[in-house]
């Protein structure tokens, strides 16, 4: 285990982020520790408060732990490619194995709010400690737990969960505690039943092979010999991140979390902690893009029908950056103040209130969605035409104003480059789907207004002196969003201003030619952040689609060792240590990988399955309709 500093309470208490496995049935998640913790899981559902919230309060938040009581190291992977976890412990007298796992919702074999936790013995003697103190709302409701025929119940203001345990248990408080002795060849159960399914039947061996079964039929999967548009050193780690995507998808609406967690820090001790357990409409564009190209068509169709659906059901201006996976509207920012934070890190935050802000980026971001599932043959109905035609015209109307961007700053809206960029593609896109599909529309005026939009961010978002795109008009900041304009199509790659923007980028927010921060300059809150995975991707993609593609590769396979053994990546890495920051799994970091694979594999010749991805459409020029 890496070697924590002092943060004010014991470092030992909070493994590092990205020593946590995650395992989930699509509805919620929960983080294992290394040390066989349970040390998050919200239930039902990935929004709702929380069953164990340790990694955010190690003496307040409740556990569930399963670790020998000897001294031990660990092992830990995924087994073969499925969501189900195994932590190996390795002791003086013994070898022991917990297998953690839940069943997909969409699988009815099993009760599907289930927690399996399997205990099994392959060496030796080996005795465990078992510690369990589910805490309820965040710890803020009192629990009463009590022995019952069927195992352990806890409940607390109508809540209730059921620990079925081999092993007699002493009780005090809210806390149950136990230990277990297994031989090799032992092995024992415990399943945390989350609602009132205490008379269902399980069967734990079988409800294990189903699941895994789902897993690895799910899968992305390719024989040797197929040209596979991953092809390459990193394609393992392209399907662990397809794994990672369909964890965080909610199988009811079809929604995609950005993460599990909320209020990981950005930086340890500092108070860029947020909540990440909602869909950002902003990911919209390149992950339907990833989605479609590791040929899971069903979740890209199914997350597209409920951003479409969100659209039907607002006009646009109401169109909010963030939603909570059911659709919700109401994400009121709250902090806890009971919990310490991870290692210290408060306030920490449930909710998020920039879903209230404006961010004029979402409509470019959906318009990116849109055109990509037309492009790969999804017909557009009537109804969905007419909403996608009054967002364009929204934007005609607003792109002058300012706004808070993609980073969601809260210093004040500005005239943000990347936000004028995809208010841009938003008409591009726009005229691109209704040239192609034959819809009707005021053509004419998109076109003038793209150009008008072009011109402005030209005149204004370039520094012809520095010769470099800037962060605002105004402003000498530089932001890694600049990078995307030519994958965009706003310039191509090889234009000058393109080129000598990837190069400020790489000179001024580049570290050790692999970690690129977001931006410089002041964005209205203090303390520092690491580098973030998605922003480092991006150059990957600038410099591959350059035509620079042995400096991409190298940059993207050095990025690829900061993923952990599991193949998991948070949102950001610190550039000193390597160390995991901000929310994790984090969904951005993943989309980053696989559309960074793909980019990499086109450049080197690899088919994709369908229509060059975004970027690569370079024989393509913006559709003209002439004067």
């Amino acid at each position: 285990m890496a070697d924590l500093a002092d943060s004010g309470t014991s470092a030992h208490a909070y493994p590092p982020i990205e020593e946590y496995g995650v395992v989930g049935n699509l509805e919620t998640c929960a983080l294992v520790g290394p040390n066989g913790s349970i040390d998050w899981f919200p239930f039902p559902h990935l929004e709702s408060s929380t069953l164990f919230a340790a990694i955010l309060d190690a003496d307040r938040g409740g556990q569930f732990r399963l670790a020998p009581t000897a001294e031990f190291e660990t092992d830990r992977r995924y087994v073969d490619d499925t969501n189900v976890l195994e932590t190996k412990f390795r002791t003086d007298d013994g070898t022991a194995t917990v297998t953690d796992f839940m069943p997909p919702v969409d699988r009815t074999d099993h009760p599907r709010e289930v927690l399996y936790r399997k205990v099994s013995c392959s060496r030796g003697t080996v005795d465990f400690d078992v510690e369990f103190e589910p805490t309820f709302d965040y710890g803020r409701a009192e629990a009463n737990v009590e022995s019952v025929d069927e195992g352990v119940l806890a409940e607390a203001d109508g809540e209730r969960v059921l620990l079925e345990t081999p092993i007699d248990v002493e009780i005090t408080g809210d806390r149950l505690v136990g230990d277990l002795t297994l031989e090799a060849g032992d092995e024992a159960w415990f399943l945390l039943r989350c609602a009132a399914t205490e008379n269902a039947t399980t069967d734990p061996e079988a409800a294990l092979e189903e699941t895994k079964a789902y897993w690895s039929d799910w899968g992305h999967s390719c024989d040797a010999g197929d040209d596979c548009a991953f092809e390459g050193p990193w394609h393992d780690y392209v399907v662990r991140s397809q794994l990672v995507l369909k964890l965080l998808t909610h199988a009811e609406s079809g929604a995609i979390a950005a993460a599990p967690t909320a209020s990981l820090p950005e930086e340890i001790g500092g108070i860029r902690n947020w909540d990440y357990r909602y869909n950002w409409l902003r990911d919209a564009g390149f992950t339907v893009q990833a989605l479609l190209n590791l040929g899971t068509g069903d979740e890209a169709t199914d997350y597209f029908d409920w951003f479409m659906d969100l659209c039907q059901a607002a006009d646009p201006e109401a169109i909010q950056p963030l939603y909570g996976l059911h659709g919700e509207s109401d994400l009121d920012e709250r902090e806890l103040d009971h919990f310490e934070g991870y290692r210290g890190s408060s306030p920490v935050r449930i909710g998020n209130e920039a879903a209230e802000q404006l961010q004029h980026d979402i409509y470019g971001e959906l318009l990116l969605a849109v055109d990509e599932m037309c492009r790969h043959g999804r017909a557009l109905t009537d109804g969905e035409w007419a909403r996608i035609r009054a967002i364009v015209e929204y934007v005609r109307d607003i792109w002058e104003e300012p706004d808070a961007g993609i980073w969601e700053v809260r210093g004040g809206d500005r005239h943000f480059v990347h936000s004028k960029v995809l208010c841009w593609a938003a008409l591009d896109r726009g005229l691109a789907i209704a040239h192609h599909g034959d819809h009707e529309g005021p053509l004419q005026e998109w076109q003038a207004t793209r150009e008008r939009v072009r011109a402005d961010v030209l005149e204004h978002g370039y520094d012809e002196d520095r010769e470099t795109f800037v962060q605002a008009y105004e402003t000498d900041a530089l932001d890694a969003t600049a990078l995307l304009l030519p994958v965009l199509g706003f310039l191509p790659f090889d234009d000058d201003r393109i080129q000598g923007t990837i190069g400020s980028i790489e000179t001024q927010l580049v570290e050790d030619d692999v970690f690129v921060r977001r931006y410089d300059g002041d964005d209205g809150l203090p303390g520092e952040e690491g580098s973030f995975v998605l922003c480092s991707c991006w150059l990957v993609d600038a410099l591959a689609l350059s035509g620079r593609v042995d400096d991409a590769q190298s940059r993207f396979e050095n990025l690829l060792e900061y993923l952990n053994p599991l193949g998991l990546m948070a949102e950001e890495i610190d550039p000193e240590s390597g160390a995991h920051l901000g929310n994790y799994p984090q969904a951005f970091s993943h989309i980053g990988i696989v559309n960074s694979a793909l980019y990499l594999g086109y450049a080197n010749g690899n088919e994709t399955p369908g229509p060059p991805p975004m970027g690569v459409r370079l024989g393509e020029p913006n559709v003209d309709l002439g004067e």
